[in-house]
């Protein structure tokens, strides 16, 4: 489980996708059960056929019982597409949050952040497949396979809905669970040395389900989904949620490169989403985690945290962290 796969690069900066590690630990302490192909990262059988390389995993996990684990938050290279054959799930993707039930499909496309489990899994069987669209940034074209057969009309029509749809959760039509079941089946003939052919096949006529399922429904679009805005979103998470990030000597005109802007758009773009300027933003994001790891990183000396979370100066640190906080970091760790 050693292997990567960057999903989104700028500059020296990647992203990279799920190894659902969590998933793996279930499957050897023999909670779950796993059937998938896959390749790089994703556990399973390995594909090493240089045939669909765009599948980067397809399979069922089968779970007779509660599970001691959970898929947190995380993001694919690839649109996915799972499918709920039996129990009850815990879903988020972005912001919403579902209770899936049998015959609930969802749908998350390349880049979106979601979670599996509330934070764990229930009993269960649940079916995906990650299909690499080519997406490292989110306003990037996507790159269907060359082995998809849709007509052109088809596969441009598909593209806008699921690019433009912000509903993450339908209810699937009894086709598309037969061919998930069709898919599972495959999936263990191929494990087995059965031809990739037949998986390609029923992949092509699960897309075409999903289009003709989206059509029917007729969905909202929000056209703004793949604008510079999600890309600018995508980077205040990471200074958000990542250490790493957030540690770096940021200026404003250094975040807007990152983000492929001018520094004034980037300011623009940055208070809508946040109502802050992108420094008061920076700040708050690193406060927020100097206090974190005062409670939760004992270990860790008052200039250690600080420098851990981007402050090149202690007593700047001090004098911003009891501004917000009205009193100082080693009073706010005892109290």
């Amino acid at each position: 489980m050693g292997r990567t796969t960057p999903i989104y690069a700028e500059r020296d900066r990647t992203y990279q996708a799920d190894t659902c590690r969590p998933l793996v630990r279930g499957v050897q302490s023999g909670e779950v059960t796993l059937r998938a192909l896959a390749r790089g990262h994703y556990p399973g059988h390995p594909l090493t056929s240089r045939s669909i390389p765009e599948v980067k995993s397809v399979g069922y996990w089968d779970a007779q019982q509660p599970q001691s684990w959970g898929l947190d938050w995380h993001r694919n290279e690839g649109i996915e597409l799972t499918f709920l054959e039996s129990g009850t799930l815990a879903f988020a993707v972005d912001g919403q949050r579902f209770r899936l039930h049998p015959g609930d499909l969802t749908i998350t496309r390349p880049w979106q952040r979601h979670r599996v489990g509330g934070p764990n899994v229930g009993a269960g069987r649940l079916h995906w497949l990650i299909l690499d669209l080519g997406v490292r940034r989110p306003h990037q074209s996507w790159r269907w396979p060359p082995w998809l057969v849709l007509t052109r009309e088809d596969r441009d029509g598909l593209t806008r809905l699921l690019r433009h749809n912000e509903q993450p959760v339908w209810r699937a039509m009894p086709e598309l669970r037969l061919c998930f079941q069709q898919i599972a089946r495959t999936v263990e003939q191929v494990d087995q040395g059965g031809h990739l052919s037949r998986l390609a096949i029923k992949i092509n006529e699960l897309l075409l389900l999903v289009y003709e399922t989206l059509q029917a429904h007729d969905p909202v679009l929000d056209e703004g989904l793949t604008d510079t805005a999600r890309t600018v979103t995508l980077f205040l998470e990471d200074l958000r949620g990542n250490l790493d990030v957030l540690s770096e000597e940021w200026t404003v005109p250094e975040m807007a490169a990152r983000c492929g802007l001018g520094a004034t758009r980037f300011n623009d773009y940055c208070r809508s989403l946040t109502n802050l300027s992108p420094l008061q933003f920076l700040n708050q994001c690193r406060l927020d985690a100097a206090s974190r790891l005062l409670r939760e990183s004992p270990e860790l000396g008052v200039t250690q945290v600080a420098l851990r979370c981007g402050y090149g100066s202690s007593q700047y640190f001090a004098n911003a962290f009891r501004r917000r906080f009205e009193c100082s970091p080693t009073a706010y760790r005892s109290g």
